[in-house]
């Protein structure tokens, strides 16, 4: 009975101790929690509050501006079509939208019929120049167009092998290049020739081919802004 009775209080003592030391160790966590809490509320953030850096408001993307010559690349046509390409330009006018007396006093016709392009001053014809024009499927453009762009001993890149051709009398497009025409890609205008046989037939992709002494004295008669009329 005695034995019992000192297992009894044991029991009693070991469950005592048992719970004390879960006190103990509860308040210990308590007290670390509270110390780690304690900073952050002291950094002024609310409770409740979103992260100040993950919170911080993101500028929306801005549109991205596209200019106009990355439109027309879009609109055109998705095929390589040979017409022309031009890389560095040794000497080059390309002035956007510049007018001067001379352009406002000279006009060039092109007629597709007669292979041939006069230049007009004051309503007189002063030049006329045999040329090449578009083969059939890829015909020269007709209508009114300005001059654009005018390159001196042009370099050209073939748009399906990309050869580049060096400038010179040698070269696909001769010692000169007027163009009129573009989609932002490919150009269409006045350019020399080393094959003069080839002049009077419709044999190019759209281009005016012209003798290397004409298209020189054309690139003297014509500047930007001049007005170029193509009929058929």
């Amino acid at each position: 009975m005695v034995r019992n009775e000192s297992v009894a209080r044991i029991v009693m003592f070991l469950c005592f101790g048992t719970a004390i030391l879960s006190l103990a160790v509860h308040w210990r966590i308590t007290t670390t929690q509270g110390q780690f809490e304690q900073p952050a509320s002291a950094a002024g953030s609310p409770p409740g509050s979103a992260d100040p850096v993950s919170s911080a408001s993101t500028p929306p993307p801005q549109p991205v501006q596209r200019n106009s010559v990355q439109h027309l690349a879009d609109a055109g046509t998705t095929d390589l079509s040979p017409k022309m390409r031009l890389l560095f330009p040794t000497q080059r006018k390309n002035f956007q939208g510049v007018s001067s007396q001379k352009s406002s006093q000279t006009e060039v016709v092109v007629n597709l019929s007669d292979r041939r392009t006069y230049v007009y001053k004051g309503g007189e014809v002063i030049a006329s120049y045999p040329i090449a024009i578009g083969k059939e499927g890829w015909e020269t453009p007709t209508g009114s167009f300005r001059v654009t762009d005018m390159q001196k001993y042009p370099i050209w890149q073939h748009p399906i092998t990309n050869q580049i051709f060096p400038s010179g009398v040698d070269s696909p497009l001769g010692e000169r290049w007027i163009g009129f025409w573009s989609d932002g890609r490919n150009a269409i205008g006045f350019h020399g020739t080393p094959d003069t046989h080839l002049l009077g037939a419709a044999i190019s992709h759209g281009c005016l081919r012209m003798r290397n002494d004409d298209v020189r004295l054309l690139y003297e008669q014509v500047n930007i802004g001049t007005l170029v009329s193509v009929r058929d």
